[in-house]
């Protein structure tokens, strides 16, 4: 059983962490509004900022299902309001997933404590990091090699339609969300997911090399209710 929370941890942790990255850029309102500015949205659009502005208040809403299609139905056309349903149905999924890592994290933790085990949370996060430091290395090598060609292979794993080929000339959902935004939300997401990760496993370095009192006491704690 000891195995199976260790598991647990070192998998869904830094899973809830990565979902916990998406959601908070993916509605970082501010950041939007720095991307229209910085690549001319409102020129290419013709749309002044505050328009733009109530505009991603919109999505935001509707993607958090606190509103229905009628909220994007002034500004975007019927095919981008399909591709806006089957996103709104991936971070659906996102917000599950990111829960269910919190839940089960936690259980694993948890699990270990009760099982007198707290001296191996710190040493399964420090170790088992490396394999997702790992997977980060050789993710952005690939989005570094070619951000467009793995952009796309994500849309053709996530969405089983080409709703999401939109043109740039014609589609405001496009010309809000250009490749720039992308990349630039990548990095983000990724940069939060690295320093968070690096935070916890210094943490758990420390933890392993120093926390032996801790763990004691704990396990001190532990038996005096077991006495009661």
């Amino acid at each position: 059983m000891r195995k199976v929370f260790l598991c647990i941890v070192i998998i869904f942790l830094p899973l809830y962490i990565f979902f916990k990255g998406v959601e908070f850029n993916a509605f970082n309102k501010n950041f939007y509004l720095n991307s229209y500015e910085k690549n001319q949205v409102e020129h290419i659009t013709g749309m002044e900022l505050d328009e733009l502005e109530m505009i991603t208040d919109n999505i935001f809403s509707y993607l958090k299902d606190n509103s229905q299609e009628e909220a994007l139905n002034p500004y975007f056309n019927s095919k981008e309001i399909k591709h806006m349903e089957d996103v709104k149905t991936l971070f659906k999924w996102g917000f599950k997933i990111k829960n269910i890592s919190l839940i089960l994290s936690l259980i694993g933790i948890v699990g270990l404590f009760i099982l007198d085990e707290g001296d191996r949370i710190a040493k399964g996060i420090f170790y088992g990091n490396f394999i997702w430091w790992t997977i980060i290395l050789i993710l952005f090598l690939l989005i570094t090699m070619d951000f467009n060609k793995y952009f796309t292979y994500f849309h053709t794993i996530f969405f089983d339609n080409d709703l999401w080929l939109l043109d740039p000339k014609e589609d405001l959902l496009i010309q809000m969300l250009p490749e720039e935004f992308f990349i630039s939300i990548f990095n983000r997401i990724l940069l939060f997911f690295i320093s968070t990760l690096a935070i916890i496993q210094l943490t758990s370095y420390i933890v392993m090399k120093k926390g032996k009192d801790f763990y004691g006491f704990i396990s001190y704690i532990k038996r005096l209710f077991q006495q009661d």
